[in-house]
């Protein structure tokens, strides 16, 4: 975690830098504004990432003596046959189209959206999936 905190907070001092330039060179405020935010961003996550490894223990990506092996393990449990993000994608499509068409579709969009977000959080408290 050290290592990608220097990097977000390099980046940051980057991003700070081309936004002075950019901004004394273009006088363009849209642009300038989003550097300005790109560089705030940056800068909280380098900083959250620098403040988190000095409380974990050292990773093995921190430690140049280590293997690619050390890091090995089980990542997570990842749902292999889920029909519920098709649901919310569809449901973040049709909300996504109400901005862009008329908020009418939003009345459409937020049932899809409350049922697929529902089925995903309790998918396996039911069902033949309920002991995995």
């Amino acid at each position: 975690m050290k290592i990608q905190g220097k990097m977000f907070l390099w980046l940051s001092a980057f991003i700070l830098i081309m936004t002075v330039v950019y901004g004394v060179w273009s006088k363009e405020p849209v642009g300038t504004t989003a550097l300005a935010l790109a560089f705030g961003l940056s800068a909280m996550i380098g900083y959250y990432l620098a403040f988190t490894a000095k409380r974990v223990d050292e990773m093995a990506q921190d430690n140049l003596e280590a293997d690619v092996a050390d890091e090995a393990g089980e990542l997570g449990f990842f749902s292999p046959h889920s029909w519920q993000p098709l649901s919310l994608a569809i449901g973040g499509a049709l909300a996504f189209m109400g901005v862009i068409f008329g908020w009418w579709l939003m009345y459409f969009s937020a049932p899809i959206i409350l049922i697929g977000l529902w089925g995903w959080v309790y998918e396996y408290y039911r069902g033949e999936n309920q002991n995995q």
